[in-house]
């Protein structure tokens, strides 16, 4: 299905639509993309594609002109999205095509890219399949975990992970082993230009009743020192080497500080919240001054954990 709505960036809608006669998923212009993200804030997307399912995302990627800039955005949890919008073609999976969780023999999970990470350790737990409960403090979607080996309480993506299966610039299929993966803090070295539509995930036989346990652990912990019913963009920075982020930060003198309508949090000043009506200038802002005084007061250079897109 397409549709057009109103415009602010060039209509791509011409140069796309008759490349596209077998589209299944749903292709539009100038979508907003604040309504997609954790923050709330941020332009349009010049065109915004979910796509049916992995066959209708490869048919759209080896049809689409490769001078189109291509973006993925997953749950929008860690994200900002800039001002001024996001120009080319922003993709995201929905969960009607890639939202499925299938238990497979010898404690392992399959998870569609979609699939919230709390849900994947839910299932996970009901199967009996240790190894995955870490995802229960992390609040964004499997194919986000998988390109920035997302971590909390202990666990890591690649401790995890058997394989990743996604979508390649020109169509293709691939399939990346844990090793091909280069996993890193943080960090990922799988091509950027693959778009990540499932894993598999090898767990360890446990005790349904103690992995639940110890989700509920972490779910207390998470409730106890985030401000996860603000509108943020969950842990902003990096934490250097040998260092805690939100230590940094708090010697700074930066906890409670604003810029317009950001503000770090006075529970955790490893977050950014929006208190209202903030923008993403604001919100951006806000953490770029919180690096300068981080750099002034210990000579540190904070890096970026949440991903900053489009235009300012």
């Amino acid at each position: 299905m397409v549709t057009l709505a109103a415009m602010t960036f060039p209509d791509l809608f011409a140069t796309l639509a008759p490349r596209l006669h077998d589209l299944r998923g749903r292709l539009s212009a100038n979508e907003p993309l604040a309504p997609l993200t954790w923050f709330r804030v941020g332009g349009p997307a010049q065109m915004l594609f979910s796509p049916a399912d992995e066959a209708d995302l490869a048919y759209f990627l080896s049809r689409l002109p490769r001078d189109i800039p291509v973006t993925v955005i997953g749950l929008g949890s860690n994200l900002i999205v800039r001002d001024g919008g996001v120009p080319g073609v922003v993709i995201r999976l929905g969960a009607k095509g890639f939202g499925e969780i299938v238990v497979e023999p010898g404690e392992r999970l399959r998870v569609g890219a979609a699939v919230p990470d709390v849900k994947a350790s839910r299932a996970a737990a009901d199967a009996g399949i240790d190894g995955l409960a870490f995802y229960r403090g992390i609040p964004g979607g499997i194919g986000g975990a998988l390109r920035m080996n997302a971590g909390a309480h202990g666990g890591e993506t690649k401790d995890a992970l058997l394989e990743a299966r996604g979508v390649d610039r020109s169509g293709a299929i691939r399939v990346f082993g844990n090793a091909e993966m280069g996993f890193s803090y943080r960090h990922s070295e799988a091509p950027e230009d693959v778009i990540f539509t499932q894993a598999l995930f090898q767990g360890r036989r446990g005790d349904p009743a103690d992995i639940q346990a110890e989700m509920e652990r972490i779910t207390q912990a998470r409730e106890a020192s985030q401000p996860i019913r603000e509108r943020t963009g969950g842990s902003t920075f990096k934490n250097p080497p040998g260092h805690k982020a939100w230590q940094l930060i708090d010697a700074a003198g930066c906890r409670g500080l604003v810029v317009g309508d950001a503000q770090v949090s006075e529970m955790h000043c490893n977050f950014l919240i929006n208190r209202g009506a903030a923008t993403a200038a604001d919100i951006e802002a806000l953490g770029e001054e919180v690096r300068r005084r981080v750099q002034t007061a210990s000579g540190m250079l904070l890096q970026w954990e949440i991903k900053r897109i489009g235009l300012a």
